[in-house]
């Protein structure tokens, strides 16, 4: 890639995704898009990975691994009163090349994997939606899933400022989210009743590897410490539950994997801001397979970023077919505005 789109790519992660969210990234990424040999850098990540975030998350792995540098005076969080962000990107140039053969390394060998827990809290209302349709047990296929703390969303509790509690109210992981807008969800009080689950990722992220969990640990937002407590208790829960994961290419798998479902559940596969690295071809592999297991069965397709940013639910009933946008929201899931 060159440095003129690459430049443009950090441009749009400062202003469009790091504005209000992080003072410190939205800084250094503005302040990588106008050095070309830190561009040149970055440019060393493998091709379809979002370059942003992981140029600035290798950046981070390495100073939560101890590496001493004045850069980690800036970063909440690794120190308790972290300096101007205003004042670090000098100090984030000289780290970068103090320690550039490290961070080449990771980012040729890591991934950017989602593991925002908070994202289920549009997982949830999309699959009571699902529930009340189908009335039947749900059948969870995560393409993505990395970690697979997502594939637990039923296991979580939820508040939408409305003053109730959702989902499993007795949960440790208690995910708080603003409903914009007029319209608001439709919310079972306790979670629908999930059948199996199974999540495919080409490298499959074990939580009971500390490198493993560091890296995901590193790819939260320094200024983000809520999303760090979400992160870790739902790590933690994980560790006592069976969930299914297996390594390798979601898409390809998808029609094995869906076979293994149980007939009398309805197959729900779903994915979050992982579309955006897929290739044009795998994208238009995946609808072919989705489409083709509705010849024989009841099938939902949940998604975002394969053709813009909005949630998308593709239903599969009795043959008929339909797609609908049904919410805008938050990258984080800091809010969501639904929409129908």
């Amino acid at each position: 890639m060159g440095r003129e789109n690459l430049s443009a790519i950090f441009a749009n992660f400062a202003n469009r995704e790091c504005r209000g969210s992080s003072y410190l990234y939205e800084h250094l990424a503005l302040g990588t898009a106008e050095d070309g040999e830190l561009l040149d850098l970055a440019s060393h990540a493998r091709p379809g990975q979002p370059v942003p975030n992981l140029f600035l998350g290798a950046v981070h792995f390495l100073l939560l691994q101890g590496k001493k540098h004045p850069l980690a005076r800036y970063y909440p969080s690794v120190v308790a009163e972290p300096k101007d962000p205003r004042q670090a990107f000098a100090h984030f140039r000289d780290f970068c090349f103090t320690f550039k053969d490290e961070i080449i390394a990771i980012l040729k060998e890591k991934r950017v994997q989602t593991n925002e827990v908070r994202r289920c809290a549009y997982l949830y209302p999309s699959f009571c939606m699902i529930h009340r349709l189908t009335e039947k047990p749900l059948s969870l296929i995560e393409i993505g899933a990395s970690a697979g703390l997502q594939l637990l969303w039923d296991k979580y509790a939820y508040s939408y400022g409305d003053g109730q509690i959702y989902g499993e109210a007795s949960s440790s992981v208690l995910i708080n989210t603003e409903i914009r807008g007029e319209n608001r969800p439709f919310l079972l009080p306790t979670s629908p009743p999930v059948a199996t689950r199974c999540g495919v990722d080409l490298h499959v992220s074990e939580l009971t590897d500390s490198e493993n969990v560091l890296w995901m640990r590193a790819l939260i937002w320094p200024e983000h410490t809520d999303r760090v407590q979400l992160f870790e208790k739902a790590a933690e829960y994980f560790l006592n539950e069976s969930v299914e994961l297996i390594e390798g290419d979601g898409v390809a798998l998808l029609p094995e994997i869906a076979s293994k479902v149980p007939e009398e559940t309805v197959i729900c596969i779903f994915h979050t801001h992982v579309a955006n690295q897929l290739s044009e071809s795998d994208k238009q592999k995946l609808i072919h397979h989705v489409t083709a297991l509705a010849e024989s069965r009841e099938v939902f397709h949940l998604y975002n970023n394969l053709q813009d940013r909005y949630l998308h639910l593709d239903r599969f009933i009795d043959g008929e077919w339909r797609t609908v946008m049904i919410a805008e929201t938050d990258g984080h899931a800091r809010w969501v505005r639904w929409m129908r």
